[in-house]
């Protein structure tokens, strides 16, 4: 089992960070790295051609570790989502006539460059929303469990794809209430009807285990700043064979074959470097946040997301065990995430006073409409917990013990 890792962050100790869904601390050790590697520039002359693309492929490698072993020449190196999702939706085909499948309240990275290829091609935007509407603003709760509430909305997803279905572009864990979605599922059923699959993993690849081979999505983009660790500014990119073909947004020098011999960059060629490669942003080699990012992807690889989630299972089974008994409303367990959900307020509650005691207590969660979103990590521990769960007491009226 694995144990509180608070000790490798530096959040104090009245400090109840419990949202990591917004950012991801800095761990330790890549804040070390970050400064070495700042320093590094100091002296160009220790940074030489093969750092160019040697930090880049241990990046690669880590993620796609994480992934379940891949090719690390799938993975692209991106300066945020949406630039991942821009590639895929350059390169992939939207028609007349066909649709592209979204969820109700989705981030808007992978939102916005569908919609507006639907536009541009003639074609129809699903929205699947979940039962009730409105994810966010939920509104209040009737009673302490929301059970059914994400099976219907999967179903509801797998409905909308059908044979007219070009794209599907959804998250694995919404962003504002932890929602989970069975990807398996979701992924045959594109391949069924010839769909590709967009899946945003940045509120999940980190602590909560993917499997590309079982899912098989075309594209699968992570913001590395929360649930990895690690800084702004930094996305990764799994691209499957189906780009092996394709059209980067940029035409960069180094995702060109032979761009490793730098006395021959003159020598124009028209061929790529293998793979997602040719997909990587202007400058990949960023020689101040790639360090940053593989000594805490290191972190999470050691860890290993199929733990952190048991941990944040651990961590909050008393919590969610009360809170359904104070009235407020909790997704089944089979269909949320552990490291991200939501809460949904029991009748009387007033948000303003609670938000004043969840600052006043320094406790760190999201309030979205009438939810409190929770995301805790490693760093958290009971005392996190119990502070929240008194404030969570008090909104419900409940006296102290």
């Amino acid at each position: 089992m694995m144990h509180c890792q608070r000790a490798a962050f530096s959040i104090p100790r009245d400090v109840h960070y419990l949202n990591c869904a917004y950012m991801g601390p800095l761990p330790r050790v890549a804040e070390e790295a970050g400064v070495r590697a700042l320093r590094r520039k100091v002296v160009p002359t220790e940074i030489g051609p093969e750092d160019f693309f040697r930090e880049s492929d241990r990046l690669r490698a880590l993620f796609a570790g994480l992934l379940g072993g891949v090719d690390p020449a799938r993975v692209a190196i991106h300066p945020g989502v949406s630039y991942g999702v821009a590639t895929a939706a350059r390169n992939l085909p939207v028609g007349r006539g066909q649709n592209v499948v979204l969820l109700h309240e989705q981030f808007p990275g992978n939102v916005y460059a569908w919609t507006r290829a639907a536009r541009e091609a003639g074609a129809e935007v699903r929205t699947v929303r979940p039962p009730g509407g409105a994810v966010s603003p939920g509104g209040t709760a009737s009673s302490g469990s929301e059970e059914g509430r994400g099976a219907a909305w999967n179903q509801r997803l797998l409905e909308a794809v059908d044979a007219r279905t070009a794209v599907v572009a959804v998250p694995h864990v919404h962003w504002t209430d932890g929602t989970r979605f069975d990807l398996e599922a979701l992924g045959a059923r594109c391949r069924d009807v010839g769909a590709a699959l967009v899946v945003d993993g940045t509120q999940s690849v980190g602590a909560l285990p993917f499997d590309v081979a079982a899912v098989r999505p075309d594209v699968l983009v992570t913001a590395v700043y929360k649930w990895l660790l690690g800084p702004y500014s930094l996305a990764l990119t799994y691209l499957s064979e189906r780009f092996d073909d394709g059209t980067p947004l940029e035409e960069t020098w180094i995702g060109r074959a032979g761009s490793q011999d730098f006395q021959r960059l003159v020598d124009y060629q028209e061929r790529y470097q293998p793979g997602a490669v040719r997909y990587d942003v202007a400058e990949r080699s960023n020689f101040a946040l790639n360090p940053v990012a593989i000594a805490s992807l290191e972190l999470v690889t050691e860890w290993g997301p199929g733990n952190i989630q048991e941990y944040c299972r651990g961590l909050t089974a008393g919590l969610v065990a009360e809170a359904r008994e104070l009235g407020f409303a909790v997704e089944d367990e089979r269909w949320r995430a552990h490291h991200l959900f939501g809460l949904r307020m029991p009748e009387g509650i007033d948000l303003a006073s609670l938000k004043e005691a969840l600052q006043r207590r320094k406790i760190h969660a999201s309030l979205r409409g009438s939810a409190l979103r929770l995301a805790p990590n490693v760093y958290n521990d009971g005392a996190d917990v119990e502070a929240l769960m008194e404030v969570m007491r008090e909104a419900a009226g409940r006296p102290p013990a």
